[in-house]
């Protein structure tokens, strides 16, 4: 017996490019021509702002449309001339970051009932690195995902701690890639230290419900942040 072969679902982003992309030909739309303000254009396609904002994005990597900072969206001749639709680029960073919080919001309840002192000292430390990258103006990522992955760790499910590790990385996607280098700075790296210390108060005082809403809330910030950082930047 034969199984059917499984279709990759196209991603919502992609498909909202592809729509933008069809209106922007069938409306004889000129390279160099500013395109609809962001609110105006969600509104014509019937979609929500973040899930524009990804399309966009992904537009914008692929050089079909140009963010002028202050300016506005303007259209590239590449749009124009490529027929092809829009390729994957990654997870959608907002579906990525509400998986995030659902999968460690609830890793780490586990990890509240688990965790020792030792587990305690190393999360410290990473905050510690993350804020003394920070002052010298580098990145804290790889001290960020040591303390998500020692976090998963403390659950002691080994399934957990791989799921949690491949979403974590799913950040190096080239769309998550892009709206990093746009959108995150000093001061949201450091709001980003603040949720995390939060969430280690509540995991040493063995607080589940607290720990939970902490990384909840801190993920579900950091998506904020990104797409609503790339916001700004066009209008």
């Amino acid at each position: 017996m034969t199984l059917p072969t499984a279709t990759t679902e196209r991603k919502l982003y992609q498909k909202i490019a592809d729509r933008l992309r069809q209106h922007i030909r069938e409306g004889a739309i000129e390279a160099g021509t500013r395109l609809p303000p962001e609110r105006d254009l969600a509104q014509l396609l019937g979609v929500s702002r973040p899930s524009l904002r990804e399309a966009l994005i992904a537009l914008e990597i692929e050089g079909s449309i140009e963010v002028r900072q202050g300016s506005g969206i303007y259209v590239n001749a590449a749009l124009l001339n490529n027929g092809a639709r829009t390729s994957t680029l990654g997870e959608s960073p907002s579906e990525l970051m509400h998986a995030r919080a659902i999968i460690e919001g609830a890793a780490i309840v586990l990890a509240c009932s688990l965790g020792g002192k030792a587990d305690y000292r190393y999360l410290a430390k990473c905050i510690q690195n993350m804020s003394d990258k920070i002052a010298q103006g580098l990145s804290p990522m790889e001290d960020d995902r040591k303390f998500h992955c020692r976090l998963a760790r403390m659950s002691g499910n080994s399934t957990l701690v791989r799921i949690i590790t491949s979403l974590f990385d799913e950040r190096h996607s080239p769309i998550s890639t892009h709206v990093a280098e746009q959108t995150e700075s000093q001061k949201t790296w450091g709001v980003a230290v603040t949720e995390h210390e939060a969430i280690l108060r509540a995991v040493e005082a063995r607080d589940l419900i607290g720990a939970q809403t902490a990384m909840r809330h801190h993920l579900l910030c950091s998506e904020a942040r990104w797409l609503e950082g790339f916001a700004s930047s066009e209008e």
